[in-house]
């Protein structure tokens, strides 16, 4: 099946679409990898789907203009990439959607929420559309993300070595085999989250992200906000586990520096050394040998390089293994949704914690190619 991936991170810039001819052949996965393409938010759309987020207060006409608002956009990210890359001749769509709310509490995850309205899609493409995939991970007692542990499992159990893949998007994620090899994932804590909140604060709005990094490399770290940053519970917790904006926004780091008068680049050199930090502690019980990363995270050189200090490893991105970086997300959710449409499991439990392997997702058919849909005439009930 040629099937569209498309999928919107926690950094809130757009919709990345990738496009794959999936297809399984002697009990392995064949996946080719076609190419894809990023559609960015509207500078409207990006503004209000900011001001919606945790900790603001929204009523549900605002949820359900920007479940309406997201989906056309997904919609034409789907149509772009189906006309330029699948050459027209996709068959599926899987849809992600945004993350609005992901409800962890007391490390439970109780439910999530993605919007983008994926009837828009699916009447834009015509094609059948897989979307809402993260909630039946978590009705049967998952974490509900990362969710691409089976995908990342997969091509970890084909390559030598202790092998870690880290995606840093907003949030920070790591799959990894342990000593019996079975696959880990779980939520590191912010990636590029506190660093973008962070660029927004001190630029008074002006800018959205540190730049490949340029503010932080010219800071130095300071050791008490980072030691008060470090002290933060969830990265304690056990895995599997999960976070999101919803923990990690600007408030978060408001009142971090509350009562301090830092330099700009001081806290973004800071913020750059607790995500640096953190993955590695995340990565120092596995034993890991080389480290592979995705994400927009990967265009920081700053956060880059405090990587490769606090790890020791050298640290490449996935484009050797077959994947653009800034698309791994999106083709991973291609492969779910393949998997979804037939019958397939498209989770590995030890990723997400879940009581066992799920189909995941819900299906909006499509009309392309096929007869109109059937009228029932119906003159008189019984």
């Amino acid at each position: 099946m040629r099937t569209i991936g498309l999928m919107a991170g926690t950094s809130l810039d757009g919709v990345d679409a990738a496009v794959a001819d999936l297809d399984v052949r002697d009990g392995a996965l064949v996946l080719r990898p076609l190419g894809g393409l990023t559609h960015p938010y509207s500078p409207e759309l990006g503004t209000a789907l900011r001001a919606a987020l945790p900790p603001a207060l929204v009523d549900l006409g605002t949820v359900c203009e920007l479940d309406t608002r997201i989906g056309q956009e997904f919609a034409a990210a789907a149509v772009t990439a189906n006309t330029r890359i699948a050459d027209g001749r996709a068959t599926l769509v899987s849809s992600h959607g945004q993350t609005v709310f992901h409800w962890v509490q007391d490390g439970e995850t109780r439910g999530t929420l993605q919007l983008g309205q994926p009837a828009w899609i699916a009447e834009r493409t015509g094609l059948p559309v897989v979307a809402d995939l993260r909630s039946r991970d978590v009705a049967a007692n998952g974490q509900g993300a990362p969710l691409v542990g089976l995908v990342d499992a997969m091509l970890l159990r084909g390559l030598p070595g202790r092998v870690a893949l880290v995606n840093i998007g907003g949030i920070a994620n790591v799959t990894v085999l342990d000593g019996n090899g079975d696959a880990v994932a779980f939520d590191t804590g912010p990636g590029n989250a506190l660093l973008d909140a962070a660029a927004h604060h001190f630029s008074s709005g002006a800018l959205d992200r540190d730049e490949n990094g340029v503010w932080a490399r010219s800071g130095t770290v300071l050791p008490q906000l980072l030691e008060r940053l470090l002290a933060e519970p969830y990265y304690r917790r056990a895995a599997p586990k999960t976070t999101g904006k919803e923990l990690f926004h600007g408030d978060y780091l408001r009142r971090a520096l509350a009562g301090q008068r830092p330099e700009p680049a001081d806290v973004l050199a800071t913020l750059t050394e607790l995500t640096a930090r953190t993955i590695a502690a995340a990565l120092r019980p596995y034993g890991v040998t080389e480290l592979r990363v995705s994400g927009g995270g990967t265009h920081n050189r700053s956060l880059m390089a405090a990587l490769r200090t606090r790890t020791g490893l050298e640290v490449r991105d996935t484009a050797e293994l077959g994947f653009d970086p800034d698309l791994k997300e999106a083709y991973a959710f291609a492969v779910l949704g393949f998997l979804s449409v037939q019958g397939w499991a498209a989770t590995e439990p030890s990723t997400t914690g879940a009581v066992g392997p799920r189909v995941l997702g819900a299906v909006t058919p499509g009309h392309t190619g096929t007869r109109p849909p059937r009228q029932l005439h119906i003159d008189r009930y019984v």
